[in-house]
Parts: structure tokens; C-alpha cells; sequence
């Protein structure tokens, strides 16, 4: 593992008990299909958003998560540092996994969704997570802080306005999420590495199954 991780991995301990014991389940009865759709890279389908791509050779990690989870919030600051130190290396995919019993964990999703739509997924996928602390686990809707968002990041609100309203937004959430049960994930945060889930009892299992990975 490299160094600057492992210093990481140090610096974070004190939150190593919290994500794993607030890794958050969710009850789901059977999910209904969904139509096969596969992408480029294992795990994903074609409209799956890449953050990080190395090419089809690398391993490829994907990350089920909601941005309300306060277990994928405590990943997120990992999440960078890894996806900083193994650039080159490996790709990197966030897939959508909106947990119903969080209020607004829909409504985040399509708001990135919505700003995906113009370009700008992650800068939405960053101010989510980076914001966490002040709207989630709330019981009223968001939606409003969330348009807020697209407008500091300068995206075109009549585009963004449309993109939210429009039934097919959500479809695209509700696609990862159907499909991410088919595959498996009943909680989030929940990765997949080259199309294998990971079962994770601490921060080092993930670096470790990159390392392995790339040097295989």
C-alpha cells in the first residue's frame, strides 16, 4: 500500500469503528429486472459515471452509495485520498444506491443526476458529501439546497430545473439501484472490485484488494 495511504489510513483511524459499525442496511424484497445494459467496464453499464479511468485493462472499483449515508460520508475523504495515490491505476465509478428510509437521499441522487446531465457530476458528487452534515438525516426536503447548489456551480437552472422534473432522472437512479440489488448490495457504502463484491472489515481490506489487483 502506498505510503501517503497508509498515513491516511492512520490519520482517520479514530472514524474506523464508526464506518464500519454505521455501514447502513437496508430490507429489500425481490427487485424487479433490469434491462441489461452492460458497460465498458465490469460492474457498470453504459451510462455508469466514471470518475477515474485507467483503461479497460485496469482494475476497475466501483462504489454503490447514497449521499445520505453517513457511512459513505465517513469513506469519502478515503475514497480521494485513494482514488489521488492510485491515479493511473485504477477506475473509479460511483453507482446510485439511494436508501429509502433516508428522506432525502432520492432527491441528492437526482440532483447529481441532474447535474450529470451538463457535465458536471462530480463537482455535485463532491459539494453532496462535502455539505452532509448540514441537511442529512433531516425529515423535510432539500430539494431547494440542493438547487442551490447547481446555481453556485454555475449550472443552466432551466436545464437543471427540467432535468429534476422529468421522470426519467429518477429512472436513471432507480436503475442502479434495482441493479445493485440484483447484485448484491443491501446497505451502502458497497464496492465492487472487477465486477466481485468486497466484504470489508477494515479500511486496509480495500487497499489491499487494489494492490493485489494491480499487480496481478
Amino acid at each position: 500500500m502506498p505510503t501517503p495511504v497508509k498515513a491516511t489510513v492512520i490519520s482517520i483511524a479514530v472514524v474506523v469503528v464508526l464506518v464500519i459499525a454505521a455501514i447502513v442496511y437496508v430490507n429489500v424484497t425481490r427487485p424487479a429486472p433490469v434491462t441489461p445494459d452492460d458497460g465498458a467496464l465490469p460492474g457498470t453499464r453504459s451510462d455508469s459515471h466514471v470518475l477515474d479511468e485507467a483503461g479497460a485493462d485496469a482494475p476497475t472499483l466501483v462504489e454503490f452509495l447514497d449521499f445520505e449515508c453517513e457511512a459513505c460520508g465517513a469513506f469519502y475523504p478515503y475514497i480521494e485520498e485513494i482514488r489521488e495515490q492510485y491515479a493511473g491505476d485504477i477506475n473509479y465509478v460511483v453507482r446510485y444506491f439511494p436508501i429509502p428510509n433516508h428522506y432525502n437521499s432520492m432527491h441528492a441522487a437526482v440532483a447529481v443526476e441532474a447535474a450529470a446531465q451538463q457535465g458536471r457530476f462530480e463537482e455535485m458528487y463532491d459539494r453532496m458529501f462535502e455539505t452532509q452534515i448540514e441537511w442529512g438525516e433531516g425529515q423535510s426536503s432539500e430539494v431547494a439546497r440542493f438547487r442551490g447548489y447547481a446555481e453556485e456551480l454555475g449550472l443552466d437552472m432551466d436545464a437543471y430545473d427540467a432535468a429534476v422534473a422529468d421522470p426519467q432522472t429518477q429512472a436513471r437512479v432507480e436503475e442502479d439501484f434495482l441493479e445493485g440489488q440484483e447484485m448484491g448490495v443491501t446497505g451502502t457504502p458497497t464496492f465492487f472490485l472487477d465486477g466481485v463484491k468486497l466484504e470489508l472489515t477494515s479500511l486496509t481490506d480495500l487497499t489491499d484488494a487494489l494492490d493485489r489487483a494491480i499487480a496481478d
